[in-house]
């Protein structure tokens, strides 16, 4: 059985924490930045986790990254 590779767009886009949460940056951080508060552009720093819904396709495509538990 061949072994399965892991998609190279998904490890950059996202990262596992020991405990096993993924994390997704946050959207509209590129531009247009002028039009926001300080206090908002501070929150696009942290990720945020990614939800159940998708942890199915997350585990498919980041295999041996994601636990099945």
């Amino acid at each position: 059985m061949m072994k399965h590779k892991t998609h190279s767009g998904a490890k950059k886009r996202f990262k596992v924490r020991k405990s096993g949460t993924v994390m997704a940056q946050k959207a509209s951080k590129r531009h247009l930045l002028t039009n926001k508060s300080k206090r908002q552009k501070k929150s696009f720093l942290s990720g945020m986790p990614v939800t159940m819904t998708h942890m199915k396709a997350l585990r498919r495509l980041l295999p041996g990254l994601i636990s099945t538990k």
